[in-house]
Formats: C-alpha cells, structure tokens, sequence
C-alpha cells in the first residue's frame, strides 16, 4: 500500500494520502498571522481547499474537522466563516476544542483534516 506525502520537512508533512484517505497536518494562518480570528480562519479554509485540489478532491469530502481555537469567546466569529465555507449537504463530523496557547502566539485558530478522495 502506498503513502504519498505532501510539503514534507523534517518534522512533518503538511499531507499524507493513504489508500483514498487524505490527513491534512493542522492547519494555521501563516499568511494571517497575528490578524482576526475571522482572517486567520478564512485564510486556513484556503489553504484546506488548496491542499485538498492537490490531492485531487474538495471540501465535499471531507470526512472529519479538528478545530483548536485559543478562546470559545472566538466561537461565533470563527464558526461565521466556517458556516459560509462548509458544503450544505456535506458538512463533516466536527469537533471544536479551546486550547489556550497554540504554536505561536500569533495563531488563535489551527484546523486539522481528514477527507476522501
């Protein structure tokens, strides 16, 4: 059985597929850092949706969300832009956990994925 990985550096890569399982590593705003919640999340869909075309799928497919955010107070105004993102019909399974302190101090939200091809 084959595992590809994806934007691989010495401590991880960025996405492993395996079979027609694609695992998305958390996922943070390195082009919003420091910026909104609101930012930060749009700009981490991005990423999600550039990464999962690479892999030859879309948002349709996936299967399961992680979503770590440094403050529930946040929740609302993350969920506005993940609302707007999600697929109707398609939405994964989900979990949303507070987490205080993230990689950097300029993350306030990291999202994690795991889709179908």
């Amino acid at each position: 059985m084959t595992i590809e990985r994806f934007h691989t550096g010495a401590r991880m890569s960025q996405m492993v597929v395996h079979q027609n399982t694609i695992y998305l590593a958390g996922q943070v705003a390195q082009n919003a850092a420091g910026e909104s919640v609101a930012n930060q999340t749009k700009a981490i869909l991005d990423q999600i949706d550039a990464l999962l075309a690479e892999a030859g799928t879309d948002k349709t497919r996936i299967l399961s969300a992680t979503i770590w955010i440094c403050s529930m107070d946040d929740f609302a105004e993350m969920n506005s832009v993940w609302d707007a993102w999600a697929p109707q019909g398609h939405t994964p399974c989900r979990a949303c956990v507070e987490s205080p302190r993230l990689a950097s101090s300029d993350f306030t939200v990291e999202i994690g994925i795991i889709a179908a091809k």
